[in-house]
């Protein structure tokens, strides 16, 4: 499944732990929420990057204690019609200022790259390589936003402020 971070498709340092699997050694890992809830400190102790694959229907409060500690939250879309991941990715960043990487997985399909985006969402697991190769496009297409989101680019409101700034300061 290809992975597609910061608009290029790239190798996932990320392995996707089974519930009940034993943890590697090292490397970077991504556990379920449930195996994550058992024991947050034990898995937290790995010697790697952890992350966790957070169900869209889980209460974003119980992995709010350790975002500090996480180096990536994957959040689920068990449906294309099933949009409650995409409020967990705003409040992640907006609310609980999460700067790691957030990754969409799931049914994370072409026509919905941009809003993921824009809900802060930096990290996407697509299930065709074609959806891949149409990210960086799909991406270069809007550059200007009217509404602010989670992924932090100027709004065109903004941007008209700092151009007229600019130009009085000029003056």
């Amino acid at each position: 499944m290809p992975l597609v971070k910061n608009g290029r498709i790239t190798g996932d340092l990320f392995v996707h732990i089974a519930e009940g699997a034993e943890l590697p050694g090292d490397g970077a890992i991504l556990v379920p929420a449930a195996r994550f809830l058992e024991d947050p400190e034990a898995v937290l102790k790995h010697a790697g990057k952890v992350g966790v694959i957070w169900p869209n229907n889980r209460d974003l409060d119980d992995l709010v204690p350790y975002l500090d500690r996480l180096a990536a939250v994957a959040l689920v879309f068990p449906s294309f019609r099933d949009g409650r991941a995409y409020s967990q990715a705003r409040l992640l960043r907006e609310r609980h200022g999460y700067d790691g990487e957030l990754r969409a997985t799931g049914q994370v399909l072409r026509d919905q790259f941009v809003f993921m985006s824009r809900a802060g969402f930096d990290a996407f697991e697509v299930k065709k390589d074609a959806d891949a190769d149409a990210f960086a496009e799909t991406m270069k297409r809007y550059s200007v936003f009217y509404q602010p989101t989670g992924d932090g680019r100027v709004t065109a409101l903004n941007r008209r402020m700092q151009l007229r700034h600019s130009e009085s300061a000029g003056q």
